[in-house]
């Protein structure tokens, strides 16, 4: 590669390491948020998408849809009228859903720090007194009062959501996994910014390596495991799924699905875990097809592991440029 090319992006990684310091570290990024909230309660006084409630056995998963594209989550324990909240980044919304529901808000399950997804911590956190907020001590969460680590369990009411590290998006970044054993239906996975529909966060604060062994950790998971992302984004991750593996049909029926959806302005959230494992590209690098199309091969050592790693990082990099266009 020419060394003017390295130069041009040595420039660009510069300036776009110093954007995203002034948005997590100083009062800009607090005032970039709230400029969002401003514009996106205009343009969407009812919510971005329209979206319907899951009930499982007395247990209610709520998604509010704020901002432009986020989602936020209640989840609410029916018989004894309890809520966590997950990523409250619209204070207003989720207030007046805890309103509507009649509940009791005794947590809060903050994904990570980014302001699109902890933004409402303060405000709720002051209104809901004997309410809590957990989240990583890595990661900064404003209001944070009750740390987490790996497999770290909150339980309220009937309750029970297991915590797990997965770190690549920010250091501290952590994703929430509802048991669906006490209530007898699906585990339920709040991934922030981890996990989309066919799609995967920016690696902000990590490298290949961390972000593949987050999502490995998903993998992990059962193929029920109902997947809750923290944005819309499957209309446009199908898209770039599209340009990878052009041939897979699974995709191909996902797609025509969301375009049904989001033509009438519907939400696309849950998926599967399953599901994502036959179409999302970036839980397919262990696929020999991808492999073949995009991937550099095993490394000098034979090790598949850092091919892997080298694959999701030439997705991403192809992802970035699709989004683009």
């Amino acid at each position: 590669m020419p060394s003017s090319v390295h130069h041009t992006k040595r420039q660009m990684m510069s300036i776009y390491c110093y954007w995203y310091s002034l948005y997590t570290r100083t009062w800009l990024g607090y005032l970039f948020y709230r400029q969002q909230l401003r514009r996106a309660r205009n343009r969407y006084p009812k919510g971005h998408s329209k979206t319907q409630p899951r009930l499982f056995n007395g247990v209610k998963v709520l998604p509010i849809p704020v901002l432009s594209d986020n989602y936020s989550y209640l989840i609410i324990d029916t018989q004894a009228q309890l809520a966590v909240a997950v990523d409250p980044s619209d204070p207003r919304a989720v207030q007046a859903s805890i309103e509507k529901e009649g509940v009791t808000l005794v947590a809060i399950l903050c994904t990570h720090k980014h302001w699109d997804h902890s933004g409402g911590n303060r405000d709720l956190s002051r209104r809901h007194r004997d309410c809590r907020v957990y989240g990583s001590p890595q990661d900064g969460i404003p209001y944070l009062t009750h740390p987490l680590c790996h497999q770290d369990v909150v339980s309220v009411g009937r309750l029970q959501i297991r915590a797990l590290a997965t770190p690549g998006h920010t250091q501290g970044h952590l994703v929430y996994l509802l048991d669906g054993e006490p209530y007898k239906g699906p585990s339920c996975l709040f991934s922030g910014d981890l996990l989309f529909l066919s799609g995967c966060g920016r690696t902000f604060e990590g490298n290949a390596e961390t972000m593949l062994s987050s999502l490995d950790t998903v993998l992990g998971l059962g193929d029920d495991t109902l997947l809750w992302p923290g944005h819309e984004y499957a209309e446009e991750n199908l898209g770039f799924a599209g340009v990878v593996e052009p041939e897979n049909l699974a995709r191909e029926r996902k797609m025509q699905w969301v375009q049904r959806q989001r033509m009438e302005r519907k939400g696309t959230c849950p998926s599967t875990l399953g599901e994502e494992r036959s179409y999302n590209p970036f839980l397919r690098t262990h696929c020999l097809e991808l492999q073949e199309a995009l991937g550099p091969g095993p490394g000098p050592t034979g090790d598949d592991e850092c091919s892997r790693a080298q694959l999701l990082e030439e997705l991403r990099r192809l992802k970035d440029m699709h989004k683009s266009k």
